[in-house]
C-alpha cells in the first residue's frame, strides 16, 4: 500500500496533517491552559468550539463579512464562558475533581441542545471569506488552508509569547506550580483562573470559526474534537504548552497519513501513536503541568 502511494498525494496529505495538527492544537491549548493553571478537566471545552463555529456562521451570514464573524465570535464565546466559570465552576474549586467534570460535562449536554434548537440538525458550512490554490511543494493547494495552517501558528506564537514574556504569563507559569502561594503575595488567583478559562474558551471559538469552511458544521461536532484534543492533551503531557504543540501535529499528522497509507486501519493509528507514547513517557513527552 505504502509504494502505490503517489509523491503528490503525500504532499497534499503533509500539508492537510500539518493544517489539522494546528487547528487541534488551538484547541487543545485552551484546555491544556485550563488544566494546567487550575487542575480543571473541563469536558465543555468541544462545546465551546462548537458554539464558536455557529456564532460565527450566523455572523457571517448576518453581515455577510467572515473576518468580523472570527473577531467577534470568540469575544461572545469568551463572555459566555465567564458567565460559566463566575457563575458555576468558581463555586467548585473547593470540591473533589468529580464536581468539576459532572459540572463541565453537563455545560456541554445543555450547549450542545442550546445549538440543536438554535440552529437545528442540519449539515451546515461557514462561507469561505477566498478560493483559489497556489502552487507549494510542486503541488497545488487551497489558499484558504494555507491561511489556516498560518494563522494558527501565529496565534500559537502569540500564546508562548504571552507565557514567556508579559506579567500576566508569570502570573499563570507561577500559579501552575503553587496557586496559593500566588494568592498569598497578593494577587488575585481567582482572577486568574477566570482569564485563563476565558483565553482558552476563546481560543476553541477561533478555532471552531476558522474551520467551519473546511469542515461541516454539526451539534455533534465538539463531542469529537474534545476526544481528539484530550488525545494531544495526553500525548504532549497534562499541562504542557509545549506538548499541546507536538501533540497537536503528531496526531494531525497521524490522522491523515494514517488514512493514505492504512486506511482499513486509520483510527487504530492513531491509538497506536498514544499507547506507544504513554509506554515510553507515562507523563507525556513534555512531563506535567509545564507552561514554559
Amino acid at each position: 500500500m505504502v509504494g502505490s502511494v503517489s509523491v503528490v498525494a503525500f504532499v497534499v496529505q503533509l500539508l492537510n496533517g500539518l493544517t489539522l495538527g494546528m487547528v487541534l492544537t488551538l484547541i487543545a491549548t485552551g484546555l491544556t491552559l485550563v488544566f494546567g493553571m487550575m487542575g480543571v478537566v473541563n469536558f465543555a471545552h468541544g462545546a465551546l468550539y462548537m458554539v464558536g463555529a455557529y456564532v460565527g456562521l450566523s455572523l457571517t451570514l448576518a453581515s455577510g463579512n467572515f473576518w468580523l464573524a472570527l473577531a467577534l465570535a470568540p469575544l461572545i464565546v469568551g463572555a459566555l464562558s465567564w458567565l460559566i466559570e463566575r457563575g458555576g465552576l468558581r463555586l467548585l474549586y473547593e470540591r473533589p475533581p468529580i464536581y468539576q467534570l459532572l459540572f463541565t460535562f453537563g455545560v456541554a449536554l445543555v450547549l450542545e441542545n442550546v445549538v440543536e434548537i438554535v440552529w437545528g440538525t442540519d449539515i451546515l458550512t461557514i462561507p469561505a471569506p477566498f478560493h483559489g490554490a497556489l502552487q507549494l511543494l510542486g503541488v497545488y493547494y487551497p489558499k484558504y488552508r494555507l491561511f489556516v495552517l498560518a494563522t494558527s501558528v501565529m496565534v500559537l506564537v502569540a500564546v508562548g509569547l504571552t507565557l514567556r514574556r508579559t506579567r500576566f504569563g508569570l502570573v499563570v507559569r507561577a500559579g501552575t506550580h503553587d496557586a496559593e502561594m500566588v494568592d498569598a503575595l497578593g494577587i488575585n488567583i481567582k482572577r486568574t483562573f477566570t482569564a485563563v478559562f476565558v483565553a482558552g474558551s476563546m481560543l476553541a471559538a477561533f478555532a471552531g470559526v476558522i474551520v467551519g469552511p473546511m469542515y461541516s458544521l454539526s451539534s455533534g461536532m465538539g463531542g469529537s474534537v474534545i476526544i481528539s484534543a484530550f488525545i494531544v492533551v495526553v500525548i504532549g503531557g497534562l499541562g504542557s504548552f509545549a506538548g499541546a504543540v507536538v501533540g497537536g501535529l503528531i496526531l494531525g499528522l497521524a490522522q491523515v497519513l494514517g488514512v493514505l497509507f492504512f486506511p482499513s486501519q486509520a483510527d487504530a493509528s492513531i491509538y497506536a501513536v498514544v499507547v506507544l507514547v504513554l509506554l515510553v513517557r507515562p507523563r507525556g513527552l513534555f512531563g506535567e503541568v509545564d507552561l514554559q
